[in-house]
């Protein structure tokens, strides 16, 4: 098989929505998946309907809070099907408490743990390889919200800058190895984790058009992408106005987050 594969993908998230897309949009002759999720039902689902579509791959219920495992798994991966390209695209998103009040202290660390540190131990399993064979492309999932931060989504606004330093930094370290990285930064895009979101939402698109679009992006290799593109240029213009003028067109981005079903832990505040 191995010597078949035209390309090997590694894509976390790949129960989600966007996820899910993804690997729908990858899915041909010649490509081999690994997907990662902690949702082994529905990541069987998706191999058998990726197979149907003319690819192969096998799967994995990690969750990649989890490094050790984390590492174990890639390292053991990279030996049988070198990897190609790692779409880090695994993600949490919550807000602000009742009332407005702070976030719980489990839905803070929760998406520090998943949206960044998971990022982390993702990229960092499989980096040292590429380096040494001096080829790959590393992708990080990232937001609008870390572009310009969510009143009332701290934590997942600055998990996401996070991706975009780390993304940059990686860029500049990788380059002369050969290994390029490419940042994305979607907007609102019909998922279940949108489906929580309950606020404005403008631009919103369907998961396949999205998948479509940071497809593109990836091939072209580009280092940043953000769409949708009025969204994403308002937020740009935005960011050059002074601090007291911006802040005033964030009001119309209120929004509560419903609890995620698949986290049930309780935690003091």
């Amino acid at each position: 098989m191995a010597g078949e594969t035209q390309k090997v993908i590694v894509l976390t998230g790949a129960s989600g929505g966007i996820g899910q897309a993804l690997a729908r949009e990858y899915a041909g002759p010649g490509i081999y998946f690994a997907l990662i999720a902690r949702d082994e039902a529905r990541l069987e689902a998706l191999l058998k309907e990726i197979r149907e579509l003319g690819a192969d791959g096998e799967i994995s219920a990690i969750d990649i809070r989890d490094r050790e495992a984390l590492h174990g798994y890639l390292s053991d991966l990279d030996a049988r099907h070198p990897v190609d390209l790692v779409i880090a695209n695994a993600g949490v998103t919550a807000g602000l408490g009742p009332n407005r009040t702070r976030e719980t202290n489990a839905d803070s660390d929760r998406q520090i743990d998943v949206n960044y540190r998971g990022v982390v131990n993702t990229l960092t399993g499989l980096v040292d390889n590429m380096q040494k064979r001096r080829q790959g492309q590393l992708v990080l999932i990232s937001s609008l919200a870390g572009m310009r931060a969510l009143p009332d989504m701290p934590s997942y606004s600055a998990t996401k800058a996070a991706l975009i330093a780390y993304g940059h930094s990686l860029r500049g370290w990788l380059k002369p190895f050969g290994i390029s990285v490419t940042i994305i930064c979607p907007g609102f895009i019909t998922s279940p984790m949108s489906a929580r979101h309950n606020g404005a939402k403008p631009f919103e698109m369907p998961a396949s058009k999205a998948a479509t679009l940071m497809r593109r992006a990836i091939d072209r290799r580009k280092p940043f992408y953000a769409f949708p593109f009025l969204l994403a240029w308002g937020i740009r213009l935005q960011n050059l106005l002074p601090t007291k003028i911006g802040d005033l067109f964030m009001g119309g981005f209120d929004v509560t987050i419903d609890q995620d079903p698949r986290y049930r832990e309780n935690s003091d505040r």
